[in-house]
């Protein structure tokens, strides 16, 4: 993974403060306003990055990451956007309502995988539309399926490092997000709170990914995509 400069931090790296907002129907609290917690604050509450990995298979592709609280929903998702073929086997009225082919694996709180592709639509015309291919783990499999923090300690108990990061793994993480932490603390936010309670985090976030041509993309595992997703 590259190293993040300090200098380059802003260009990499958005943050963000959550405000008074709606979740579920409910008014919550802004971060200034929960207990114990100073109405100037400067903590983050919401992160989002670009990483980029220098080899050869992954070289001039973007890994964008964002997390937060008080978000719109409480979802871990990996979203893997194939590029577009640079030819078009289709007439181009076949491709009015194109979208570009995903890959979603979901880690939480439903385990899954959404694969979603173009299909023509039924009909005599050439017409394509987004479809998807769904395992929904819970719908597959009898029984309930046990929590993250369940399978965590009997992992502990029967000495299963599997899904562990070793010492050195996280030490490696730590260093790769230490030049931000440091820029960011170095340089407490002025516009803080910016973002409402419910959504998914700053505009500069979008700002962020929309460089590169992109969006975030949140779809729950059980929703179905349509054209305009």
């Amino acid at each position: 993974i590259r190293p993040i400069k300090k200098e380059d931090v802003h260009e990499v790296a958005v943050r963000g403060q959550y405000s008074e907002g709606w979740i579920e129907g409910k008014k919550v609290k802004g971060y200034r306003q929960e207990k114990n917690v100073s109405p100037e604050s400067s903590t983050e509450t919401f992160a989002a990055v670009k990483f980029n990995i220098e080899n050869w298979r992954w070289n001039d592709v973007p890994f964008y990451v964002r997390s937060g609280k008080r978000m719109g929903q409480a979802i871990t998702v990996i979203t893997i956007e194939f590029k577009p073929v640079p030819h078009q086997s289709f007439p181009i009225e076949a491709n009015e309502n194109w979208r570009t082919n995903l890959l979603m694996i979901y880690i939480q709180p439903d385990m899954g995988i959404r694969l979603r592709m173009q299909a023509k639509r039924p009909g005599p015309k050439m017409l394509l539309t987004p479809v998807d291919m769904i395992f929904n783990y819970k719908d597959s499999y009898e029984g309930t399926t046990p929590e993250a923090y369940e399978t965590l300690l009997q992992d502990v108990i029967e000495g299963d490092p599997t899904l562990f990061m070793r010492a050195d793994q996280v030490e490696a993480a730590w260093e790769l997000v230490e030049p931000i932490l440091q820029c960011w603390q170095a340089n407490p936010s002025v516009n803080f709170p910016n973002y409402e309670a419910g959504t998914f985090g700053p505009e500069d976030a979008e700002s962020l990914i929309a460089q590169g041509g992109n969006k975030w993309i949140t779809m729950p595992l059980s929703k179905k995509s349509h054209a305009h997703d």
